[in-house]
């Protein structure tokens, strides 16, 4: 379902931004994009995700920026330098023309500085904290536009009882029809009997006439989508396989019609079930 969230915050001198976009997908994929600092921290940030979410292609960014806290102490490596200083001293004694080095030489020198590590711990833990917040903004805007696909989703299947309706009703009177014509096949035929062909006509008028269970089978699988479109429960791959068995349903209603009026119901039902279908892809 597609959505976007963002949250900022400032924790230990460090300014955390998350970006959080998702996309439709007929499966969860989730696609952290963090600074290197923060990579320990993928798959508590998957872990978290796949918790709240459970359908969808989703995009974290994390983005940090550290604050000015005024002028930082330079830490020396004592050993070091003293390895530094020894090592001068006795290229010195062998040299007729030695150039001393200066202090800012010294601590350009690989391994001079100590590398001063800090505390990371409480800034991962803070940017899980906004992770968390900003799923909860990313899942509120999911759950509003899906309370816009479930009016959408429910007022098709209404359309599509609609047009059940028209067949319904349609269908006394196609039979009687397709009855007329399988009477007089069955006298032309009898004036020269070959039984063979009476036998393939017989059961193409029959599967002619026989739409009721299609049309039951219609009937059953929209009670069934409005019937898990209100479940709490993620729904999405249900649906999906329902709007097949629609579709199924609808195609061989247009293949068994015998007038123009069932036809014309049967394409108007696969057009409602693809708008369905389409948002259906939206749906966890």
């Amino acid at each position: 379902m597609t959505a976007f969230a963002s949250s900022e915050c400032e924790v230990e001198g460090y300014t955390l931004i998350w970006e959080i976009r998702s996309v439709n997908h007929r499966y969860l994929d989730v696609s952290p994009r963090l600074p290197e600092i923060f990579r320990t921290i993928e798959p508590l940030v998957r872990e978290a995700v796949g918790k709240r979410l459970k359908r969808g292609k989703v995009d974290c960014n994390l983005v940090y920026r550290k604050q000015k806290q005024g002028e930082e102490s330079i830490e020396i490596n004592q050993a070091r330098l003293k390895q530094l200083l020894t090592a001068t001293s006795k290229i010195e004694t062998n040299m007729e023309q030695f150039q001393k080095l200066s202090a800012l030489d010294i601590l350009r020198w690989p391994g001079v500085q100590a590398e001063v590590r800090e505390d990371l711990e409480p800034v991962h833990d803070g940017a899980m904290l906004l992770l968390n917040q900003a799923l909860e903004q990313l899942i509120d805007s999911r759950e509003r536009e899906g309370a816009n696909i479930l009016e959408m989703v429910d007022s098709r299947c209404e359309l599509i009882q609609e047009q059940m309706d028209i067949a319904k009703t349609r269908l006394p009177e196609v039979q009687g029809l397709l009855r007329e014509k399988l009477e007089k096949k069955i006298k032309d035929l009898m004036d020269e009997p070959e039984q063979a062909r009476l036998e393939q006509e017989l059961v193409y008028f029959l599967q002619k006439m026989d739409v009721e269970e299609e049309l039951d089978r219609l009937e059953s699988h929209v009670k069934e989508v409005r019937r898990i479109l209100h479940q709490e429960e993620p729904v999405g791959r249900r649906l999906d396989f329902l709007m097949q068995e629609l579709n199924r349903e609808a195609n061989t209603l247009g293949s068994k019609s015998a007038d123009i009026q069932t036809t014309n119901v049967s394409v108007e039902l696969k057009v409602l079930i693809e708008q369905m279908r389409e948002q259906i892809q939206n749906i966890e």
